[in-house]
């Protein structure tokens, strides 16, 4: 496939999606093409020798009455030729009531398209653990909703597809990370108390145009879509600087407004943050929202590859 197709497949995605995606789900991230892994099973670097770690916290709505943290975490490395595989865990809690925890193994298979591009699939299989703990609740009616009588615990398998069509500078990507739908909650006593996990999808892509030797523009975007709610879409351009520093800013879509940095701290650690500032009628009750991450790879090949006058990891 040549060059100017990919460019040309990116914008029109891009600005077909703009014009009916509109609302968001929870997790989100800001930081969505460095948390990969915890999106697409089929996410793969096809880099020899070097294990990929990383992290991210995000601390959203600050201030708001049961405001959501999220926490992610992934390893993966390739084992075998076309063979990557790895570890994958999501953390998230809302207020003092919620917690999930999701820990996952991912697979990936990569596949040379070209001399240039890879397509790899990806399936992903773990658990899910999920607490909801009411005690502390304050009741406005008299009597109490018998859905939150009782505290919960529960773990539920769950498995994820992907897919992942990439070359050194761009990529897009389609992931369904929980394919099993979750009862939180039961319907007991003729009484309906069901809390029902749907099937998210995710649809992502990014692209990195050189505009110098020592610039870079990295536009990229994240689609999401589940049963039930108005789809999603997060719109982000980045600006690279002599392959060391990088800034931009990102828009969801009828949501926020982000801006977002990152650097090398070292050849082979990167440190990023973004804020978010809400545009909607939360904005009145929190103070935005604070994200961080880490990306950190280690290996024979990373001290041979990784440098500040070399390209760096993109996406």
């Amino acid at each position: 496939m040549k060059e100017l197709n990919i460019k040309h497949i990116f914008l029109v995605a891009a600005l077909l999606l703009c014009s009916v995606i509109r609302a968001q789900q929870d997790p989100q991230f800001t930081h969505y093409m460095y948390n990969m892994s915890v999106i697409n099973p089929a996410y793969a670097t096809d880099t020899e020798g070097v294990i990929n770690i990383g992290g991210l916290y995000r601390t959203q709505w600050v201030g708001a009455v049961g405001a959501p943290k999220t926490a992610t975490l992934f390893v993966h490395s390739p084992i075998a030729k076309r063979i990557e595989m790895g570890l994958s865990v999501i953390s998230d809690e809302i207020g003092d009531v919620v917690k999930e925890n999701n820990i996952y193994v991912d697979f990936a298979y990569v596949l040379p398209v070209s001399e240039n591009n890879k397509i790899s699939f990806g399936l992903k299989g773990g658990f899910t653990f999920f607490d909801a703990d009411f005690n502390g609740f304050q009741y406005s009616d008299t009597q109490p909703d018998p859905a939150f009588a009782e505290n919960i615990h529960r773990t539920f398998p769950n498995v994820g597809v992907g897919t992942y069509f990439f070359s050194d500078n761009y990529y897009v990507g389609f992931s369904a990370p929980n394919l099993l739908k979750t009862k939180h909650l039961e319907r007991q006593d003729a009484i309906a108390t069901i809390g029902v996990e749907e099937v998210h999808y995710f649809f992502t892509g990014g692209y990195v145009f050189d505009l110098n030797p020592k610039l870079k523009f990295k536009p990229a975007f994240m689609a999401k879509g589940v049963k039930g709610a108005p789809m999603a879409f997060d719109l982000t351009g980045n600006v690279l600087v002599n392959n060391f520093f990088e800034a931009g800013v990102g828009y969801r879509i009828g949501d926020s407004v982000s801006g977002l940095v990152n650097f090398y701290v070292t050849p082979s650690l990167r440190l990023g943050y973004s804020y978010d500032y809400t545009l909607s009628n939360l904005g009145d009750y929190n103070s935005g929202t604070h994200e961080i991450f880490l990306l950190f790879d280690i290996g024979k090949a990373s001290g041979k590859s990784k440098g500040y006058d070399k390209s760096p990891r993109f996406f």
